[in-house]
C-alpha cells in the first residue's frame, strides 16, 4: 500500500551520511525537511537541506515532542545512527523517557523503538519506511568491486549469513566476523565498526564481514547499512571481505566505497 506523503516531514537524525542523504533527496523533490538532531557530527550538512535543525538528547522526550507538536509534523523518518552507550547516560534522560524505559522489557533495539513508534502515533505522527526516500542507495545482489571471493571465502560467508540472520531472531546484533569458518566476533552494543575491530584483530588478517537485516527487520528503523567508515576499519585491522544482504542493505556513497574496496583488495559484495 502505498502513502500520501505530507510536504513537510519530519527528520530524526542520527550521526552519519544517511540523514543528509534523505534530507538533499526530500529537498531536491519538493519537500520540506524539519530535522531532529541527535548527534553532532553531520549538524552542517543537515542545515543544508532542512529548513529547521533542532538538537536534542535521545532522551529529552518531552523537548522532541513539544518541537514536532509545534512544527505540527505529521510523517517523520528515523535515520542514522544513535548510539546505544545513550542508555547508559540516564542523567540525561527526562521523567517521560525513564517512564518509557520502565515500560520496556528488555533493552534491545526493536522494544525501544517500538516504543517510540507508539508514543509518536500517540501524537498523530507516522513513522515511515526508513527507505522511501533513499531507495536508491539499497543493493542489488552480485559482486559490487573487481575482486572475486575465492571458495574459502564463500564458505565464510555462507556461514555468516547464517549466523548473523540467528543473532538478528535474537535481536543482538546483524554483523559477525567470520575467518576459516570460525566466530571471531558477534556484533553487541558497540556497533559494526567495534565488532569489525574485535573481530579482525582476533583473526589476525583476511577476516570476512558479514552483515545482513533481521529475519523480522522494522523497516520503519534499523536498516542495515555500511559506508566508507566501516571499510577503512577493515582496512586498517586487515579484514578482507564484506557482505551484506541484497536489496536489505543500504551503501552510502557507493561508488566511493566500490572504489575504496579496489584499491585496498577488499572483496565487496551483496547475497
Amino acid at each position: 500500500m502505498s502513502i500520501m506523503l505530507e510536504n513537510k516531514q519530519g527528520l530524526i537524525a542520527g550521526d552519519g551520511t544517511l540523514p543528509v542523504k534523505m534530507a538533499q533527496y526530500a529537498k531536491e523533490n519538493g519537500f520540506e525537511v524539519v530535522c531532529i538532531s541527535l548527534a553532532n557530527d553531520n549538524l552542517k550538512q543537515l542545515k543544508n537541506y532542512c529548513s529547521r535543525v533542532y538538537s536534542c538528547h535521545p532522551g529529552e522526550i518531552n523537548k522532541i515532542e513539544k518541537i514536532l507538536k509545534d512544527e505540527q509534523i505529521k510523517q517523520a523518518t528515523f535515520l542514522g545512527k544513535v548510539h546505544k552507550r545513550v542508555l547508559l547516560q540516564l542523567h540525561k534522560f527526562d521523567a517521560r523517557a525513564i517512564q518509557i524505559l520502565k515500560e520496556v522489557h528488555r533493552l534491545n533495539d526493536d522494544e525501544v523503538m517500538l516504543l517510540i513508534v507508539k508514543e509518536f502515533e500517540k501524537l498523530g505522527i507516522t513513522v515511515l519506511d526508513q527507505t522511501i526516500f533513499i531507495k536508491n542507495l539499497m543493493i542489488p545482489a552480485g559482486v559490487l568491486g573487481k575482486l572475486k571471493p575465492a571458495k574459502e571465502q564463500m564458505e565464510d560467508v555462507n556461514y555468516g549469513f547464517w549466523l548473523a540472520k540467528e543473532m538478528g531472531k535474537l535481536d543482538v546484533g546483524q554483523s559477525v566476523v567470520i575467518k576459516d569458518k570460525m566466530i571471531m566476533a558477534v556484533e553487541a552494543i558497540e556497533g559494526t565498526d567495534m565488532c569489525i575491530k574485535r573481530g579482525a584483530k582476533l583473526a589476525k588478517r583476511d577476516a570476512a564481514v558479514i552483515k545482513v537485516s533481521k529475519p523480522s527487520q522494522d523497516k520503519r528503523f534499523d536498516i542495515p547499512a555500511i559506508g566508507l567508515r566501516t571499510l577503512k576499519t577493515m582496512k586498517r585491522y586487515k579484514a578482507n571481505l564484506i557482505a551484506v544482504e541484497a536489496n536489505e542493505t543500504i551503501i552510502v556513497d557507493q561508488e566511493k566505497v566500490i572504489e575504496f574496496a579496489d584499491k585496498n583488495g577488499i572483496v565487496i559484495m551483496a547475497v
